[in-house]
């Protein structure tokens, strides 16, 4: 039968994890925000294309992340 105490013991890498992630987005969110001033001086296109590559490149690191908050490992 499932005893209680067999069970895993929770770990501090799930909130962990979710602080990083929160941070990487406040920390992207900044640097855009400081470089407004140029982004806004480049045409409306490149604009689009600035503001949508920032708002995939953040996506990045999150497979290792949310690899190392499941398994407690960077790499398989």
């Amino acid at each position: 039968m499932n005893n209680p105490s067999d069970r895993p013991q929770p770990t501090m890498r799930k909130p962990a994890g979710m602080a990083i992630i929160l941070g990487l987005i406040v920390l992207l969110a900044w640097l855009v925000g400081s470089f407004s001033a140029e982004i806004a001086a480049l045409p409306a296109w490149l604009q689009g294309i600035v503001y949508v590559g920032a708002g995939i490149i953040w996506i990045a690191p999150l497979k290792p992340l949310l690899r190392w908050m499941e398994t407690g490992k960077w790499r398989e």
